[in-house]
Protein backbone atom coordinates (compact mmCIF):
# COMPACT_ATOMS: atom_id res chain seq x y z
CA UNK A 1 0.00 0.00 0.00
CA UNK A 2 2.72 2.31 0.88
CA UNK A 3 5.77 0.99 -1.55
CA UNK A 4 6.90 -0.80 1.11
CA UNK A 5 7.68 1.30 3.16
CA UNK A 6 5.67 1.68 7.11
CA UNK A 7 3.39 4.60 7.39
CA UNK A 8 4.02 7.65 9.74
CA UNK A 9 2.23 10.72 11.00
CA UNK A 10 3.23 13.90 8.46
CA UNK A 11 5.51 15.67 11.15
CA UNK A 12 8.15 12.63 10.64
CA UNK A 13 8.10 13.63 7.06
CA UNK A 14 9.89 17.33 7.66
CA UNK A 15 13.21 15.40 7.53
CA UNK A 16 12.54 14.08 4.34
CA UNK A 17 10.63 16.39 2.47
CA UNK A 18 10.28 20.46 2.07
CA UNK A 19 7.13 22.43 1.78
CA UNK A 20 6.36 24.06 -1.63
CA UNK A 21 3.17 25.69 -2.72
CA UNK A 22 2.35 26.89 -6.46
CA UNK A 23 -0.24 29.94 -6.51
CA UNK A 24 -2.52 31.11 -9.13
CA UNK A 25 -0.58 34.85 -9.94
CA UNK A 26 3.28 33.03 -10.88
CA UNK A 27 4.10 32.97 -7.00
CA UNK A 28 5.52 30.28 -5.22
CA UNK A 29 5.20 29.65 -1.09
CA UNK A 30 8.02 27.72 0.29
CA UNK A 31 9.27 26.05 3.85
CA UNK A 32 12.18 23.73 4.49
CA UNK A 33 11.03 23.55 8.16
CA UNK A 34 12.31 27.26 9.00
CA UNK A 35 9.39 29.66 8.27
CA UNK A 36 7.43 29.86 4.88
CA UNK A 37 8.94 32.39 2.69
CA UNK A 38 7.11 33.65 -0.51
CA UNK A 39 8.53 34.22 -4.25
CA UNK A 40 7.11 35.59 -7.03
CA UNK A 41 7.99 34.90 -11.05
CA UNK A 42 9.89 37.88 -12.29
CA UNK A 43 9.27 37.66 -15.86
CA UNK A 44 11.70 40.18 -16.84
CA UNK A 45 14.63 38.05 -15.81
CA UNK A 46 12.73 34.82 -15.66
CA UNK A 47 13.49 33.95 -12.17
CA UNK A 48 11.17 33.88 -8.77
CA UNK A 49 12.25 37.36 -6.75
CA UNK A 50 11.55 36.42 -2.59
CA UNK A 51 8.57 39.09 -2.24
CA UNK A 52 7.29 37.81 1.51
CA UNK A 53 9.66 36.78 3.40
CA UNK A 54 9.23 35.38 6.98
CA UNK A 55 5.23 35.12 6.39
CA UNK A 56 3.12 34.96 9.80
CA UNK A 57 -0.77 33.99 9.78
CA UNK A 58 -2.25 36.61 12.29
CA UNK A 59 -3.35 35.32 15.39
CA UNK A 60 -6.82 36.73 14.77
CA UNK A 61 -9.24 37.14 12.03
CA UNK A 62 -12.79 37.87 11.17
CA UNK A 63 -12.63 35.81 7.81
CA UNK A 64 -13.32 31.85 7.17
CA UNK A 65 -14.03 29.98 4.22
CA UNK A 66 -16.53 27.33 3.83
CA UNK A 67 -18.69 25.89 1.78
CA UNK A 68 -22.46 26.78 2.93
CA UNK A 69 -24.54 24.66 0.65
CA UNK A 70 -23.00 21.01 2.68
CA UNK A 71 -24.34 23.38 5.65
CA UNK A 72 -27.06 20.36 6.24
CA UNK A 73 -24.45 17.82 6.38
CA UNK A 74 -22.21 19.38 8.76
CA UNK A 75 -21.64 18.49 12.55
CA UNK A 76 -23.44 20.28 15.24
CA UNK A 77 -19.47 21.34 16.34
CA UNK A 78 -19.63 23.04 13.02
CA UNK A 79 -23.13 24.39 12.79
CA UNK A 80 -22.12 25.91 16.28
CA UNK A 81 -18.97 27.76 15.04
CA UNK A 82 -20.35 29.21 11.70
CA UNK A 83 -24.12 30.33 13.53
CA UNK A 84 -21.66 32.56 16.13
CA UNK A 85 -19.64 34.03 13.04
CA UNK A 86 -22.54 34.81 11.19
CA UNK A 87 -24.33 36.64 14.10
CA UNK A 88 -21.62 38.81 14.02
CA UNK A 89 -21.31 42.15 16.39
CA UNK A 90 -24.78 40.96 18.44
CA UNK A 91 -23.47 37.42 19.22
CA UNK A 92 -21.24 35.97 21.40
CA UNK A 93 -18.38 36.57 19.48
CA UNK A 94 -18.83 39.97 19.78
CA UNK A 95 -17.49 41.05 16.19
CA UNK A 96 -18.67 40.93 12.04
CA UNK A 97 -17.19 37.64 10.08
CA UNK A 98 -16.51 37.58 6.75
CA UNK A 99 -17.78 34.33 4.77
CA UNK A 100 -15.66 33.38 1.86
CA UNK A 101 -15.77 29.86 -0.72
CA UNK A 102 -12.99 29.78 -3.47
CA UNK A 103 -13.62 26.10 -3.70
CA UNK A 104 -9.27 25.67 -4.09
CA UNK A 105 -7.11 24.60 -1.69
CA UNK A 106 -4.25 26.55 -2.64
CA UNK A 107 -5.67 29.62 -3.48
CA UNK A 108 -7.38 29.72 0.00
CA UNK A 109 -3.67 28.37 2.05
CA UNK A 110 -2.12 31.55 -0.31
CA UNK A 111 -4.86 33.68 1.01
CA UNK A 112 -4.65 33.12 4.49
CA UNK A 113 -0.41 33.57 4.46
CA UNK A 114 -0.56 36.90 2.84
CA UNK A 115 -3.77 38.28 5.48
CA UNK A 116 -4.95 35.80 7.88
CA UNK A 117 -8.29 33.89 8.00
CA UNK A 118 -9.61 30.26 8.26
CA UNK A 119 -10.74 27.68 5.65
CA UNK A 120 -12.96 24.25 6.79
CA UNK A 121 -13.50 21.41 4.64
CA UNK A 122 -15.18 19.21 7.84
CA UNK A 123 -16.57 16.13 7.92
CA UNK A 124 -19.95 15.83 7.20
CA UNK A 125 -22.67 13.31 6.15
CA UNK A 126 -22.61 13.70 2.82
CA UNK A 127 -21.22 10.58 2.04
CA UNK A 128 -20.59 8.48 5.64
CA UNK A 129 -17.78 6.41 3.69
CA UNK A 130 -15.70 9.43 2.93
CA UNK A 131 -14.72 11.36 6.65
CA UNK A 132 -13.65 13.84 4.71
CA UNK A 133 -12.67 15.32 1.28
CA UNK A 134 -9.27 15.87 1.21
CA UNK A 135 -6.55 13.27 1.21
CA UNK A 136 -3.96 13.24 4.30
CA UNK A 137 -0.71 12.52 2.10
CA UNK A 138 -0.35 14.58 -0.87
CA UNK A 139 -3.46 17.78 0.02
CA UNK A 140 -3.70 18.13 3.87
CA UNK A 141 -0.33 17.19 5.18
CA UNK A 142 1.53 19.68 2.57
CA UNK A 143 -0.57 22.49 3.53
CA UNK A 144 -0.67 22.12 6.92
CA UNK A 145 2.97 22.16 7.05
CA UNK A 146 3.16 25.04 5.51
CA UNK A 147 0.38 26.44 6.96
CA UNK A 148 1.87 25.56 10.83
CA UNK A 149 5.74 27.22 9.79
CA UNK A 150 3.87 30.12 9.40
CA UNK A 151 2.48 30.12 12.75
CA UNK A 152 -0.88 29.16 12.12
CA UNK A 153 -2.18 25.06 12.74
CA UNK A 154 -4.20 22.33 11.28
CA UNK A 155 -6.51 20.09 12.59
CA UNK A 156 -9.26 17.49 11.33
CA UNK A 157 -10.92 19.20 14.25
CA UNK A 158 -10.34 16.30 16.81
CA UNK A 159 -6.63 16.47 16.31
CA UNK A 160 -3.44 18.10 14.71
CA UNK A 161 -2.94 17.11 11.35
CA UNK A 162 0.56 16.28 11.15
CA UNK A 163 -0.08 13.66 13.92
CA UNK A 164 -2.21 11.70 11.93
CA UNK A 165 -0.91 8.15 10.63
CA UNK A 166 -1.84 7.43 7.52
CA UNK A 167 -4.10 4.39 7.24
CA UNK A 168 -3.87 4.12 3.35
CA UNK A 169 -2.49 6.11 0.28
CA UNK A 170 -5.09 7.94 -0.54
CA UNK A 171 -6.99 8.53 2.70
CA UNK A 172 -9.66 11.59 2.74
CA UNK A 173 -9.68 13.57 5.48
CA UNK A 174 -11.40 16.62 7.48
CA UNK A 175 -9.52 19.70 7.28
CA UNK A 176 -9.87 22.93 9.29
CA UNK A 177 -6.77 25.10 8.93
CA UNK A 178 -5.63 29.07 9.10
CA UNK A 179 -5.60 31.00 12.52
CA UNK A 180 -4.74 29.00 15.35
CA UNK A 181 -6.91 30.72 18.20
CA UNK A 182 -9.65 30.00 15.46
CA UNK A 183 -8.76 25.98 14.95
CA UNK A 184 -8.22 25.64 18.49
CA UNK A 185 -12.00 26.74 19.11
CA UNK A 186 -13.26 24.39 17.23
CA UNK A 187 -10.94 21.70 18.21
CA UNK A 188 -12.86 22.59 21.35
CA UNK A 189 -16.29 22.62 19.87
CA UNK A 190 -15.50 18.85 18.54
CA UNK A 191 -14.38 18.10 22.04
CA UNK A 192 -17.32 19.45 23.96
CA UNK A 193 -19.94 17.61 21.70
CA UNK A 194 -18.08 14.22 21.51
CA UNK A 195 -18.01 14.61 25.50
CA UNK A 196 -21.36 15.23 25.61
CA UNK A 197 -21.16 18.97 27.53
CA UNK A 198 -22.64 21.12 25.02
CA UNK A 199 -26.27 21.82 24.99
CA UNK A 200 -28.51 20.67 22.12
CA UNK A 201 -27.69 23.13 19.14
CA UNK A 202 -30.05 24.53 17.50
CA UNK A 203 -30.32 27.92 15.49
CA UNK A 204 -33.00 29.33 13.13
CA UNK A 205 -30.39 30.82 11.43
CA UNK A 206 -30.45 27.57 9.71
CA UNK A 207 -33.71 26.82 10.27
CA UNK A 208 -37.35 29.06 9.05
CA UNK A 209 -35.47 32.20 9.58
CA UNK A 210 -32.66 31.25 7.53
CA UNK A 211 -30.76 32.28 4.48
CA UNK A 212 -30.12 28.35 4.10
CA UNK A 213 -32.88 27.59 3.82
CA UNK A 214 -33.80 24.21 2.78
CA UNK A 215 -37.09 24.12 0.42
Amino acid sequence: MFGGETPKPGHLHVIDLDGTMRTLSDGVMLTIGRGVHGFTLDRGFGEFILTHPNLRIPEETSEFAINASNERFWEPPVKRYVVECLAGRGGVRGKDFNMRWIASLVAEVHRILIRGGLFMYPKDTKDPAKPGRLRLLYEANPMAMIVEQAGGACSTGRGRMMDLMPAELHQRVPVILGCKSEVERIEHYHLEHDQGLDLSYSSPLFKERSLFLQN
